[in-house]
């Protein structure tokens, strides 16, 4: 079970990486365009629909690495005090009465909204000369398989935590932390003894705040 979880993990790692480049994608086309917009006098006009859909296509296409990284927002008042079983149990229920079906129900209407939106060669009828939307749709069946599968990782997760009581680890990433602890290396301003103790404390406030976020107990 656990190298099934680290497969599906490793899945979904790579496909918001990848998918994370639509940033870039998204930033030139912003900049050509403001360019052409205001310095030639020559706007696009269905830029608009371009930026919305890589704008959609990357929310969308993330969602199985926000998810593989426990990085969706939950309202965790009572949950972060939870025992680990506790957690699990509530999530696998939550999963299976909610999850499962909700993203079953998106992978269907997204395959048929694909489809139909192919058959016609539909354009966005924004602009006169809107892009073709078939590609864009078909963005909501290929995320929601993404999720799909992530989200039986997870129920594969919860089962483990019931057997162990311990949460599997996750797989690691770049994390907030590492980016303070990059951007203090190489300042100026902070000397070594400093940088130490700075990067020690942050350290150990995101460690405290992912025990309660895992339900242990809070050391300080």
């Amino acid at each position: 079970m656990r190298r099934f979880i680290a497969a599906v993990e490793r899945l979904s790692t790579w496909s918001g990486k990848a998918f994370a480049w639509l940033v870039i994608v998204l930033m030139v086309v912003v900049c050509v365009e403001v360019f052409k917009r205001y310095i030639l006098n020559a706007p696009t006009s269905w830029i608009f629909d371009l930026d919305a859909m890589l704008y959609g296509s990357l929310f969308m296409l993330c969602g199985a690495y926000a998810l593989a990284h426990d990085a969706h927002v939950r309202g965790d008042f009572l949950y972060s005090s939870m025992r680990p079983r506790m957690q699990a149990g509530l999530d696998l229920v939550l999963y299976i009465v909610f999850f499962l079906p909700g993203i079953a129900a998106l992978i269907y209407s997204g395959w048929v909204f694909f489809g139909e939106s192919w058959a016609i060669n539909e354009h966005s009828n924004v602009t006169a000369d809107g892009p073709p939307l078939w590609q864009f749709k078909l963005m909501i069946p290929v995320a929601g398989v993404l999720v799909m599968i992530q989200g039986l990782a997870e129920i594969v997760r919860c089962v483990v935590c019931l057997k162990t009581g311990e949460w599997p680890s996750r797989l690691k990433d770049v994390a907030e932390i590492d980016v303070v602890e990059e951007q203090l290396a190489h300042s100026q301003y902070v000397d070594e003894e400093s940088r130490k103790i700075a990067i020690e404390k942050a350290k150990t406030i995101d460690e405290v705040a992912r025990q309660r976020g895992m339900g242990g107990d809070l050391q300080t």
